[in-house]
């Protein structure tokens, strides 16, 4: 008992007397330093007094998708280091495959009494997934954000990427390079930002019904990009662009199967500009997402709600940028 109050009196900055008063209940405290000693309690690990635990821990809840993705842990540094900032402890929940559904995150989560949830790449981001956990969530009245595009009707702030300028600058990029077979390697047929980027290439290029042979569809990962990017190549299709960088490597891996070089046969541009994408064989050409300045949004907008200053429930929009480097190239001949 000496050493935990030692400790939480430390984090919290306060004496051990007054640690000693919050723990038991006692008047005499600030709201603010009360508040403080709790959190310090949460970080450290240690359980709560039973009267305090029905009470909100300060604590916010993170779910991520997947950490293999590199975009996944640099967004997980800039959301967990705003809230700590902030005075919140960050409660990271990553999916594995085989393991903690998101649905069972949002159980843990509410058991843990936590002050709000941001949530990226989940089950929200696709029009054909259960959404009831969410609709939990909103039965509570708990703070929620999503980071990049959702279902329209669950109602939650959104923090995203621009697709449709992604695609733009894709698509011109290529285009200035002499690609006319551009096409494109998207997630499932049901995730929005998929959508949203198909929907800009059909805008910037001009497609109709016949070029829909200038699509594939795959999961998240790069084997699933492999046989995409695959069917493009053998199309004849000289730019690709994908939905991510991941799908962007499985894509070069493709071409190189098919005895393609790239660039030099196949350009290819990834979006995210996740960790690495600089020693890749060679450097990768993509649209690099703002996840700095998005992250700390999503921190502000559940911040403001926790607080109770309102619901912006506008979606806010974040230009990408161009990163031009070694994986594209003129078109053949050119």
């Amino acid at each position: 008992m000496t050493k935990r109050l030692t400790e939480v009196a430390k984090k919290a900055g306060v004496s051990e007397a007054t640690v000693s008063r919050v723990l038991n209940g006692r008047d005499g405290v600030s709201e603010a330093t009360r508040t403080a000693v709790l959190t310090a309690l949460d970080v450290l690990g240690y359980e709560r007094p039973t009267k305090l635990r029905g009470e909100r821990a300060r604590l916010v809840g993170l779910v991520l998708p997947e950490l293999q993705n590199p975009i996944f842990p640099a967004l997980a540094e800039v959301v967990t280091g705003t809230l700590a900032q902030r005075g919140y402890t960050p409660a990271l929940c990553a999916r594995t495959i085989g393991g903690v559904s998101e649905m069972d995150y949002v159980e843990m989560l509410l058991d843990h009494q936590v002050s709000g949830v941001i949530f990226a790449g989940g089950s929200y981001a696709l029009a054909d997934a259960r959404h009831d956990h969410y609709r939990r969530l909103t039965d509570r009245g708990l703070p929620v954000v999503l980071v990049n595009a959702g279902v329209d009707e669950l109602g939650f702030p959104r923090v995203s990427t621009d697709d449709a300028v992604a695609v733009e600058q894709a698509y011109g990029h290529l285009r200035s390079l002499g690609h006319e077979r551009i096409g494109m390697v998207l997630g499932p047929e049901g995730h929005v930002p998929s959508r949203r980027k198909l929907d800009a290439m059909i805008r910037a290029a001009g497609w109709d019904e016949g070029d829909a042979e200038c699509v594939e569809r795959s999961s998240f990962s790069m084997e699933g990009a492999r046989v995409a990017a695959t069917k493009l190549v053998e199309r004849g299709v000289t730019g690709i662009i994908c939905a991510s960088d991941v799908l962007a490597l499985g894509t070069i891996r493709a071409a190189r199967r098919l005895g393609r070089s790239v660039p030099a046969d196949v350009s290819v541009v990834g979006f995210d500009d996740s960790a690495f994408m600089t020693c890749t064989d060679p450097p990768l050409t993509t649209v690099r997402q703002p996840i700095e300045t998005m992250g700390q949004a999503a921190v502000d907008l559940l911040v403001t709600q926790i607080e109770g200053a309102g619901v912006l429930h506008d979606e806010l929009l974040f230009e990408p940028e161009l990163v031009v480097r070694g994986s594209t190239a003129p078109v053949p001949g050119r």
